[in-house]
């Protein structure tokens, strides 16, 4: 009659010597599944806007943050009475010149450029459409990443005349412009899709 109430506390070690017998750890900590996946912002906090955010024409540049192109305030400085022409050029530089930039309150949040600092911006050559920007570094030679923020800077401000939206870009060397477009694919995975573009020739 004892042995039929053997008391159930018993059992457990005795589960454990088999789990033992059996290969079997037991363990007193959960199984570890990996870490936790990294939480990158991609926002700047309200209470610490971008420091090149201040006096000047506010503008909108893309910046890399999480594989994607995402949109951080700035503002420039164009000197009054600047003919349209070299206005435009101005902008196009000014952009490219806040794209070269990363701040320290947005590297903290996750923002990153991969466009370098010695990049030059002039207007048209010879035949060259009115609205054609020729970078100091063949177009061919910037990351795909770099390309995608260039276009789509430029096809977001002031700079770019064209209705729909492109940008006409050309190297340093005699080759036609191509002009590019900045979709949605190009944005969410600049990496991947480049700009679409086509070869233009003629003003």
């Amino acid at each position: 009659m004892r042995a039929r109430g053997a008391r159930p506390w018993l059992a457990v070690p005795l589960l454990a010597v088999l789990l033992t017998g059996c290969g079997i750890r037991s363990t007193q900590v959960p199984t570890d599944f990996g870490p936790a996946p990294s939480r990158v912002p991609c926002a700047l906090s309200g209470t610490h806007p971008s420091p090149q955010a201040g006096p000047g024409i506010p503008v909108q540049v893309f910046l890399l943050c999480a594989s994607q192109l995402v949109t951080v305030d700035r503002s420039m400085r164009i000197p009054d009475g600047t003919a349209e022409v070299k206005r435009r050029v101005l902008v196009a530089q000014g952009l490219v010149d806040q794209l070269a930039m990363t701040p320290a309150t947005e590297r903290q949040a996750g923002y990153t450029t991969d466009v370098a600092a010695d990049i030059r911006v002039s207007g048209p050559y010879g035949t060259d459409p009115e609205d054609t920007f020729r970078l100091s570094t063949p177009v061919q030679d910037l990351t795909s990443f770099a390309l995608a923020q260039i276009v789509c800077t430029f096809a977001d401000s002031e700079a770019t005349t064209a209705d729909d939206g492109t940008v006409l870009l050309g190297g340093p060397d005699r080759q036609p412009p191509r002009r590019y477009e900045c979709t949605d694919e190009v944005r969410s995975r600049p990496g991947a899709v480049p700009p679409p573009s086509h070869e233009v020739t003629g003003p």
